[in-house]
């Protein structure tokens, strides 16, 4: 990937570990393929392998200059790590990097 793709990831607060993220961690994006509410779901994990939210698919939640997840479904093989690079706890979301 050569332009820099940034998402939006969502549901933060519906798991415990977005208490202990901060700007600059490492996230892990995995296709969750058992989704029984998006067929394009890509569920965000911290490097323990705790799930932290869910790359945002709507045009309600997507940040405008973020990909949505169908667009980074396509894109990614099974998972792709991304950097956190800033995080809005009011909107339950943050703003990551693949890198």
């Amino acid at each position: 990937m050569d332009e820099k793709i940034y998402v939006t990831i969502n549901h933060l607060d519906d798991f415990e570990s977005q208490l202990f993220l901060k700007t600059g961690d490492i996230l892990i994006l995995k296709k969750d393929r058992n989704n029984q509410y998006d067929d394009e779901a890509v569920a965000a994990y911290t490097r323990d392998n705790c799930k932290c939210g869910y790359v945002a698919n709507s045009v309600h939640s997507v940040a405008r200059g973020t990909y949505s997840s169908g667009r980074v479904y396509d894109l990614i093989s099974e998972d792709v790590k991304c950097l956190i690079r800033f995080i809005l706890l009011e909107e339950g979301c943050l703003i990551a990097e693949i890198i």
